[in-house]
C-alpha cells in the first residue's frame, strides 16, 4: 500500500469479530480519546487476525472495500484530516 494511507479501524462497540476489506491496516481500539497506541497488522496469507491491545478479531472479506465493514461504521475516516 505505498503512497496510500492505511486504513485504520475502531471497536467502540465491543465487537468479538469485525469483518474489513483490507489485509493490512491499523487497529486502534476504540475513537480518541479512548484509542490505544494504534498498531499496524497485516494478514499476510491468513484470513484473520487478533488485535494484541484490544483483542478484536479481524476478518478479511474480499467483498468489502477498503471504508466498509460488517458491522458498519467501524473504519475511522477522519484520522488524515
Amino acid at each position: 500500500m505505498a503512497g496510500g494511507t492505511i486504513p485504520h479501524f475502531h471497536n467502540d462497540g465491543g465487537y468479538a469479530t469485525i469483518e474489513i476489506g483490507v489485509t493490512e491496516f491499523m487497529c486502534m481500539g476504540a475513537n480518541p480519546p479512548f484509542d490505544h497506541p494504534h498498531v499496524f497488522l497485516d494478514l499476510g496469507d491468513d484470513r484473520d487476525m487478533v488485535c494484541p491491545y484490544c483483542s478484536t478479531l479481524f476478518r478479511y472479506n474480499p467483498s468489502l472495500s477498503p471504508e466498509k465493514t460488517i458491522p458498519e461504521g467501524c473504519a475511522y475516516l477522519d484520522h488524515a484530516a
